[in-house]
């Protein structure tokens, strides 16, 4: 399996969060954790990503034990419900900040930033700021800003929660046909039953911290 969790656990102070979950995916699969808010699926997806420390467990990726390394030595990236750009900076250079940290030069950086951009026909925007650009159009940056790192695990906290309907249906095409062409390993969170259908190989269905069933 790509990615596993061993019996991991989470609590603050007195209450568990999450009580001994394990599970698994193979490579290029997209598995939606699926349960309501408070359930525990956003802090399974930190302790993926290195936010949060597991109490007990293991996490491995591609048979190594990533369980113990910060958040910016794991082979992973996320996308927020907040989508986390900054407003400061372009389009385009929203899209190539995480490649300044992998040691690539500025002129291979924006090639890339471009080619990327194309994917969610988004290329026109690139010099555009982040408040010149509608909320779908945000999703999509951080979308590939994510992609570009090329990690080996892409976490999806709620991303489309702050769409309307007509767009959030569209970006799931989107988010799924990315998903398919690039073989990418998914975690998708989501309270939302009929988008966990459409997106998912695997729904996990968490309650009150526990998996109760996959499939």
């Amino acid at each position: 399996m790509y990615l596993e969790l061993k019996n991991v656990s989470k609590s603050f102070g007195e209450k568990e969060v999450v009580k001994d979950l394990s599970l698994s995916l193979p490579k290029g699969e997209l598995l939606c954790l699926l349960g309501a808010s408070g359930c525990g699926k956003t802090t399974t997806l930190k302790m993926i990503s290195g936010f949060l420390k597991a109490d007990k467990g293991q996490i491995l990726i591609d048979g190594h034990d990533i369980t113990e390394l910060d958040p910016e030595k794991r082979p992973v990236s996320t996308v927020f419900q907040s989508y986390a750009l900054f407003p400061h900076m372009t389009v385009l250079e929203n899209v190539i900040y995480g490649l300044k940290f992998q040691g690539i030069k500025k002129k291979k950086a924006r090639e890339m930033g471009m080619e990327y951009l194309k994917i969610v026909d988004m290329e026109e925007y690139a010099g555009f700021s982040i408040g010149e650009i509608s909320g779908g159009q945000q999703q999509r940056v951080a979308l590939v800003r994510s992609l570009i790192t090329k990690p080996k695990v892409l976490l999806l906290d709620e991303p489309l929660s702050n769409l309307d309907a007509k767009l959030r249906v569209k970006m799931r095409e989107e988010i799924r046909e990315i998903q398919k062409k690039y073989e990418i390993t998914m975690v998708f969170v989501t309270h939302d039953q009929e988008e966990a259908m459409v997106l998912g190989d695997k729904i996990a269905i968490m309650d009150q911290g526990k998996l109760i069933q996959i499939g």
